[in-house]
């Protein structure tokens, strides 16, 4: 079903995308749950706020398309069709993970749906995008690859280097900033000299655009402009999205950067999930029995994983050498 207001492809269907930000909202917040029971180790990174930036790039992707993600990645692995049940197994560390409880919950990916996940090294995502931009256009493989990052990582090196390599060959890349405001413990306009990330696109020739990352429509057709785009052999685009991270940079933020006043804002007049609600009851999308039935489904997925999750075995002693690159 397509809303009559868009410009969206008539392949996307609104109603899921609904359903999907809804389930990585409520996904979220019992991952927070867990992670303050003590069940999630280390620290834990959410997306509350930024739904419809990762839900709305991945719904105009196809199968094959593939996309590199950050630590901040709980929504882009669900937008693009993560099984549940294994990925909180991953999450917790558990034996039946994506990764065999070897990634936990920032080093996520899930290859069989084409998610390449993150690694350690903050915007060394955008030099492995780039590589495998390379391969598809090679290889003649046909699928585009979105490359998430943050507002802070857009500062670093290998992105600018990423970006004039995709850019002189013509690679199937974008380049997807979730610009959420805040680095780890200070606000982007300390970090950067520019009104708008995107702008540094123009130094590598390429398209640079800046869109509203909590409207879900605009996100949906600037990166279904930008797919097109590098699947017509025309090269990567580099896209902004100006969202807001509700919670923290980590658990661990106590976020004294910012004001509460500045979060009630956000919270009160610009969620995602809300705008895009309303949007879908006034175009006669969305009924109030259908919105309880999404909820109602979305809480048995997530029980049903943490279920799964919390009854796996962790990882054998003896799998600690397995799987390795080096010994």
């Amino acid at each position: 079903m397509k809303s009559m207001n868009t410009l969206v492809p008539e392949t996307v269907d609104l109603q899921n995308v609904f359903y999907k930000m809804l389930l990585v909202r409520r996904f979220e917040e019992r991952m927070e749950r867990l992670y303050q029971q003590g069940k999630i180790h280390g620290t834990i990174h959410l997306s509350i706020g930024q739904e419809a930036a990762s839900v709305g790039a991945c719904a105009v992707l196809e199968k094959k398309d593939k996309i590199l993600t950050h630590h901040r990645g709980h929504g882009h692995a669900i937008a693009k069709g993560v099984e549940l049940n294994k990925f909180v197994a991953e999450i917790l560390g558990k034996s039946t993970g994506l990764l065999k409880g070897r990634g936990g919950h920032i080093h996520l990916a899930d290859l069989e749906n084409g998610n390449f996940g993150a690694n350690g090294i903050l915007g060394a995502s955008a030099t492995l995008a780039t590589g495998m931009g390379l391969a598809s256009k090679m290889k003649q493989l046909g699928y585009v690859i979105v490359c998430f990052f943050g507002d802070g990582a857009s500062n670093e090196g290998a992105i600018h280097e990423a970006m004039n390599l995709a850019s002189i060959w013509d690679l199937p890349v974008i380049f997807f900033c979730d610009n959420n405001q805040y680095g780890m413990s200070g606000p982007i306009t300390e970090m950067v000299n520019i009104e708008n990330i995107a702008e540094r696109a123009k130094g590598y020739g390429i398209p640079g655009i800046t869109v509203d990352g909590n409207n879900v429509f605009e996100v949906m057709n600037v990166t279904a402009e930008a797919v097109k785009r590098a699947r017509n052999g025309e090269g990567p685009t580099f896209i902004e999205a100006k969202t807001y991270r509700f919670k923290g940079h980590s658990r661990s933020d106590a976020r004294k950067y910012r004001t509460r006043e500045e979060e009630a804002e956000w919270m009160n007049t610009k969620d995602p999930v809300i705008l895009f609600r309303e949007q879908l009851y006034k175009d006669g999308m969305l009924t109030e029995q259908l919105e309880k039935e999404f909820e109602e489904q979305i809480l048995r997925e997530i029980d049903a994983a943490v279920k799964f999750a919390e009854e796996s075995p962790p990882p054998a002693i003896d799998f600690i050498d397995k799987h390795l690159f080096a010994e």
